[in-house]
């Protein structure tokens, strides 16, 4: 299974799907201006090729930047509070802490070598150029290249204007044959007819086409997939009849953004009338999206589930869509400029706010069916699909917090994701909905209690036991209120996770416990049974009372084996290992935490890596490797900075990494350890893990 993204140090820089065409000039201008400047914004009309221009400079500027190159895509934002969220996303970062989004992605850049690609910018200048500048007044290292249809007005932002690609008569010196829009035109052709090729009977038109789309990439794109069917003499004599009708005969009377809308619409009119209502359909995805969606949201009374499959074909044949394999299947996408466009059209027909809802209908069932999978034996399934379905999933629920009569829906639609907040690496942006839907639905309810247990979760995890402890109270308070006896038991062991991250092993003990009683005959084995099972065991390590801790461990690894659970075996086998480490069974210990580190490498779990790679680190120190452990500490230390609240803010787990600590100290000497702890702390998350597990090797 890949490696998570922010987990590696070489970027998320995507594959150049179609050959680039020309514009030398222009590539090496971006590449100087980004050698001079810290922030790039490249600008232009939609369809020009700013994104398609930038991730070529991109991966031509690629082993220039030791720490990876960034892509962001904003193209389907619309919050900008959910910006940083969004760039921590790309950048594969744990939305573990509950401090601010720009100190997190600030310390986690440091002082490395990265460039930062912020995809799609105009419709948040502002958000954007706010980010830019404050994380490079704190990182001296970071550079920024921008794609917008304006300039961000941002503090030493150099802008350069990506124009059109020159067409024929441009340069009169220039043979059509040698033209980058004509060759641009030819190679997108032959990808349609293989046989096709420029020349004498066709150059002339190929030339006037050109000629006619005013250079634009996305225009000319569109018109070569019409060889399918039409000769190039054809569509240029349709083409022509059309732009005469919008301006007159002459090129330059329409201006150039102009032009593109006419080509977009040239190729709307040819689709069929159902591949033009599916255009209009499929504008309300974000991302990408799989055929079942597009059936269940876009099917309807004139175009029936059935023929979803073979329209979508033919939007695919015309450019329209983009089609792709990934580890789950086959996903589309629209391409941006042909969705706005889409959405127009959606407005038109006053379906917008109709599919909108079908549409966080669909994300709705998934994650219901998401959360009632989770426990069971395609966790690692659930966890790559949803971050997949990431988009759609927070399109969704803006569409509940927006639209009038659909918070309860939300507040359904957030508790569900639970898994997805917590398990998945997204806890910041599951915090930030949650806390805006329930001051959305003050009325005490039973959707409104689940909300709130599922806060608890997330504070708890970010280390914030003071705001988990407030928002289980709230929801206890409440399902009593409402009737809501599942909720009180969810609470309940809310406030025992909360008890016993601060300490108060005493309160944990009892609540747990009631926890565990009470689910002991359902089916809640997550986040109920068996997170409590695990936190008890927890606690009773460090009072010290070690058969009966391994008794519950091994209860709770009997149940996910049982069940093919993973997430929460992984931490039942880390507690293991801390057993091992209090009752001198050195060779186990290693065994039992390199289990636990493997099974974390299937999921986004930072905080449960980082936890697993201290107990290696002080079973390391206490059998000789001190060295060893000098490094993991150092890169333990890094990571929590990045990624959240050390130890998860518990004070017991704390001593245990600053004893640690003073031990390597004390057997190594200051300077040695300072030079190893430095060391650790350059390693990307991925090496760490690898040194740990022993397959790469340590200083």
């Amino acid at each position: 299974m890949a490696t998570p993204a922010g987990w590696r140090r070489d970027g998320n820089l995507p594959a150049e799907l179609t050959s680039f065409v020309g514009r030398s000039r222009l590539l090496t201008q971006i590449r100087q201006r980004i050698q001079q400047s810290r922030l790039v914004t490249v600008t232009g009309i939609g369809g020009v090729g700013k994104t398609r221009t930038a991730l070529r400079v991109a991966h031509q500027l690629r082993p220039q930047f030791d720490d990876g190159i960034w892509y962001v895509d904003l193209a389907r934002l619309q919050d900008p509070s959910m910006l940083h969220h969004t760039v921590r996303t790309a950048l594969g970062l744990a939305d573990q802490s509950s401090r601010t989004s720009g100190d997190s992605l600030a310390d986690w850049l440091g002082d490395r070598t990265v460039l930062l690609i912020l995809d799609t910018c105009e419709h948040m200048v502002e958000a954007c150029a706010e980010l830019i500048e404050d994380l490079q007044s704190r990182n001296p290292n970071l550079k920024v290249l921008a794609t917008s249809r304006r300039s961000l007005n941002a503090a030493g932002e150099s802008v350069i204007p990506i124009p059109p690609l020159p067409v024929p008569g441009d340069d009169p010196a220039e043979s059509p044959y040698n033209n980058d829009a004509v060759e641009l035109f030819r190679q997108r052709a032959t990808a349609v007819v293989p046989d096709f090729t420029v020349e004498e009977n066709n150059v002339t038109s190929v030339a006037e086409l050109c000629v006619r789309l005013d250079g634009i990439p996305l225009a000319i794109e569109l018109a070569a997939v019409r060889l399918r069917a039409l000769s190039v003499d054809q569509i240029l004599g349709l083409l022509t009849d059309r732009f005469s009708l919008l301006a007159g005969a002459s090129r330059t009377a329409l201006p150039r953004h102009q032009t593109l809308r006419a080509a977009i619409g040239w190729s709307h009119e040819l689709c069929e009338p159902a591949e033009r209502l599916l255009w209009a359909r499929l504008s309300v995805f974000a991302g990408d999206f799989e055929l079942d969606a597009a059936r269940y949201v876009c099917a309807g009374d004139t175009l029936p589930p059935d023929r979803i499959m073979d329209v979508i074909t033919g939007l695919v044949d015309k450019s329209v869509l983009l089609s792709y394999n990934t580890v789950s299947g086959q996903r589309y996408r629209l391409i941006d400029t042909l969705r706005q466009y889409g959405e127009e059209w959606l407005d038109k027909l006053g379906e917008t706010d109709n599919l909108r809802r079908r549409h966080r209908d669909y994300y709705l069932q998934l994650a219901e069916r998401g959360e009632h999978a989770w426990s069971g034996p395609r966790q690692v399934h659930w966890f790559v699909r949803m971050r997949q379905e990431h988009d759609n999933v927070r399109t969704a629920v803006d569409f509940c917090l927006s639209a009038p009569g659909e918070h309860r829906i939300g507040l359904e639609l957030l508790s569900s994701l639970w898994f997805m907040w917590v398990a998945c690496g997204f806890m910041r942006e599951g915090r930030h909905y949650l806390e805006r839907a329930l001051g959305m639905s003050r009325q005490a309810s039973k959707e409104r209690c689940r909300a709130l247990w599922t806060l608890a979760y997330v504070c708890n995890m970010q280390g914030d036991h003071d705001g988990a402890t407030e928002a289980a109270e709230k929801c206890s308070s409440e399902a009593l209120e409402v009737g809501d006896s599942g909720a009180v038991i969810f609470a309940t062991k809310m406030l025992g996770t909360s008890a016993m991250l601060k300490g108060d092993f005493k309160r944990a003990t009892a609540l747990l416990g009631v926890a565990i009683e009470f689910h002991k005959s359902g089916r809640e084995l997550n986040p109920g049974l068996l997170p409590a099972v695990a936190e008890l065991a927890l606690v009773l390590t460090y009072q010290g009372d070690y058969m009966e801790a391994e008794t519950l461990v091994q209860d709770c690894l009997k149940i996910c084996n049982e069940r093919g659970e993973l997430w929460i075996r992984s931490y039942a086998v880390w507690i293991q290992a801390l057993i091992e480490i209090e009752t001198g069974r050195p060779e186990q210990v290693k065994t039992s935490a390199r289990e636990a580190l493997r099974i974390k490498r299937h999921f986004h779990d930072v905080p449960g890596v980082l936890l697993c790679l201290e107990t290696m680190a002080r079973h390391a120190a206490s059998s000789g490797e001190v060295a060893h452990a000098a490094y993991l500490l150092g890169a333990s230390e890094h990571n929590w900075r990045a990624s959240g609240l050390a130890q998860l803010g518990s004070p017991f787990l704390s001593d245990d990494f600053k004893r640690t600590i003073k031990e390597c100290r004390e057997t190594l000497g200051v300077e040695e350890f300072d030079r190893l702890f430095t060391a650790g702390q350059a390693l990307s998350l991925e090496d760490t893990i690898a040194v740990a597990l022993g397959e790469l090797e340590s200083l």
